[in-house]
């Protein structure tokens, strides 16, 4: 007679077995991961997301690269995100212009083509005025808006269907004004668009208040308001859209860490842990901080919602400035 093979035992098979069929999600991060900026080298969210970044190795103790892939109004650098691998090794620093794009008819991408970890930034919109004009506080300029013809008054801040644009558009909604009652002139970006400001090209803008700093600072130009829930830490003499006027709309530009559509759950947690813990670390916070940059924490789930009904509320500004294409 033959001698029996030893069996294994049970418990250790089921263990060799789930070993070999799951991915050791334990060991993640074991390499080296990518960070997508859908815009160029230098701006804002370029150094937004290389401070996080910086802060994020320090949590997750592996290499985080920032690439740059811009163009297309940022679909170029959305797309690489949304068409990576979800394994977790490659992420993006996703923007508002998420919530934007598709209207425009720019790309067929929404934000259902993330996953979302973790926001980390938002910026509200404010309206600045030049020093020497005759509105002293935003009711009066509202006021002002309502009693006069559509396109009487000119503002900028940003192109065509850009986030101060539509943030414009919604407030003067939310007041009962047509969206488009304003003439919106486009601009390279926030920084032109207050030079025509402080030269009387137009009468009004519509920027973040960081991007209208220096031209605070200098004494050039009014912030009359910023359409969030309370005064910016950062600003704290510019009073809320919501103090002043009937209404309690706020929006702004947004920044977070999303990763391709279908990531693993136990990855996503592992991300949102790490993220969370950077977002609170003195290197962010206090570069933020430097910079004038709004920070604001919301986890996995309210970064997904927030996405969601941002998405319908911008389409339907953009519907009623006449600017979407569906």
């Amino acid at each position: 007679m033959g001698h029996a093979t030893p069996r294994t035992p049970y418990w250790l098979a089921a263990a060799l077995v789930m070993g070999l069929a799951t991915p050791a999600l334990a060991d993640y991060p074991e390499k080296p991961i990518t960070l997508i900026v859908p815009w160029a080298a230098g701006g804002g969210t370029d150094a937004t997301a290389r401070i996080i970044a910086k802060a994020l190795e320090e949590e997750l103790g592996e290499t985080i690269n920032v690439v740059n892939r811009t163009g297309g109004s940022g679909v170029v650098g959305h797309t690489a995100i949304a068409r990576a691998k979800p394994d977790g090794y490659t992420l993006g620093l996703g923007t508002v212009e998420i919530n934007m794009m598709h209207w425009q008819g720019l790309t067929d991408l929404t934000y259902e083509d993330f996953t979302p970890i973790g926001q980390i930034n938002f910026d509200a919109a404010s309206i600045s005025v030049a020093e020497d004009a005759d509105y002293q506080d935003l009711g009066e300029l509202m006021e002002a808006i309502r009693d006069q013809p559509d396109g009487h008054f000119n503002a900028s801040g940003t192109g065509l269907g850009g986030i101060w644009h539509v943030a414009l558009g919604g407030l003067l909604m939310d007041l009962d004004m047509s969206a488009d009652k304003v003439n919106w002139i486009p601009s390279q970006g926030a920084a032109p668009a207050m030079t025509e400001l402080a030269s009387g090209g137009v009468d009004m803008a519509a920027t973040s208040l960081p991007e209208a700093r220096s031209m605070i600072e200098s004494g050039r130009v009014r912030s009359l308001g910023v359409m969030a829930e309370e005064p910016l830490e950062s600003f704290p003499d510019v009073p809320t859209v919501t103090s002043q006027v009937d209404s309690d709309f706020t929006t702004g530009a947004w920044r977070g860490v999303i990763g391709p559509q279908g990531m693993d759950d136990d990855i996503v947690e592992t991300l949102e842990t790490a993220l969370h813990a950077a977002y609170e670390s003195d290197t962010y916070q206090t570069f933020m901080a430097k910079q004038g940059y709004g920070v604001q924490w919301k986890d996995a789930q309210a970064f997904g919602d927030y996405m969601e009904k941002s998405d319908a509320e911008f389409g339907e500004i953009m519907k009623a400035i006449g600017l979407a294409k569906q």
